[in-house]
């Protein structure tokens, strides 16, 4: 047969297969073509069960919910009681739903919240109940982020947060590395780092100067301002704000349009937008680290951390 034109793309990958077997006999090159092509992708069995399994893992979190539906794979931040505050376990469990989220059939990942808060940060009883005390806390947390923020530097499909309430600490911070924010009007946001005797994690003392210039990222980095939703917004740092009455409805709908977009043209163009600072990200991100853990053992950070936890314990 002649050769396909430019954009019968599947005839002409499978004209270039056959022809490339070049004067074999033809019953000899029909097996090695089908056994070529039969080896480009698991058998769908294969697949199926290796999602099943990998979906079981996700799920046996209960403070992590995970769905996939119309073209929308949600990660729901589901410790209402806790105002969704992040446990060590949680950290992992996140990073495996979006290593499953990267390679499942869904266009586009979300995350949101349970309840009135979308995430109240880090649950501080991380460093005050480890085992090994404050040094195997710091240890454990520092490598743990690291591997969480990098899980979503490198993920590469649109990534949207939808923040149903308040957001503290790291849940603020990461927003710098979403492709879209989405706020109902009762949305806070607030990063009281100083005030815990803590510094900036997640990439934000690089991203939010970049998203909001040098002096606004040093009122909520330094200073811990919190912000409304209409002020992110007017930052930058939120793509649109909606009414609380009408939020889910609203930012769910178009959600679900945004879903039926080529999810493949969707993954180059954020590759484009965001290959050329990967590397940087990732170096930023190491050195937060390594200062988060120095800071987590100081003085200054544990009698923070304690007094923090002294008041809540009394109210």
């Amino acid at each position: 047969m002649p050769k396909p034109g430019v954009f019968d793309l599947v005839n002409k990958a499978k004209w270039e297969a056959w022809n490339s077997l070049g004067s074999l006999p033809k019953e000899t090159a029909r097996q090695n073509y089908v056994d070529l092509v039969s080896s480009l992708s698991p058998s769908a069995e294969a697949s199926s069960q290796g999602k099943h399994e990998a979906d079981e893992k996700a799920q046996k979190s209960k403070d992590i919910v995970v769905t996939s539906e119309d073209g929308i794979t949600k990660i729901v931040l589901n410790r209402p009681t806790k105002k969704n505050a992040l446990t060590f376990e949680m950290y992992q469990d996140i990073i495996l739903a979006l290593k499953n989220a990267s390679t499942d059939n869904s266009a586009i990942t979300v995350f949101t919240g349970t309840g009135d808060y979308y995430c109240s940060g880090n649950d501080l009883t991380n460093f005050t109940s480890a085992a090994g005390g404050m040094e195997e806390a710091a240890s454990k947390g520092a490598v743990v982020l690291r591997e969480f923020v990098n899980s979503f530097i490198d993920f590469p499909k649109p990534l949207v947060a939808v923040v149903n309430g308040p957001a503290v600490g790291i849940a603020v911070t990461l927003l710098g590395l979403f492709d879209a924010v989405y706020a109902s009007d009762k949305a806070t946001f607030h990063t009281p780092f100083s005030h815990l005797g803590q510094s900036p994690e997640a990439c934000s003392s690089y991203t939010f100067p970049k998203i909001m210039g040098s002096a606004k990222a040093t009122e909520m980095l330094l200073f811990g301002k919190k912000l409304t939703a209409r002020e992110a917004w007017a930052q930058g740092l939120v793509s649109e704000v909606f009414p609380d009455s009408t939020f889910e409805k609203e930012v769910w709908t178009r959600l679900k349009g945004y879903a039926k977009l080529p999810p493949n043209s969707m993954r180059i163009s954020k590759e484009l937008i965001r290959n050329n600072e990967k590397e940087k990200l990732h170096a930023v991100n190491a050195e937060e680290c390594t200062t988060l853990k120095a800071k987590w053992l100081s003085e200054e950070c544990i009698n923070a951390i304690m007094n923090f936890v002294s008041r809540k314990a009394k109210l």
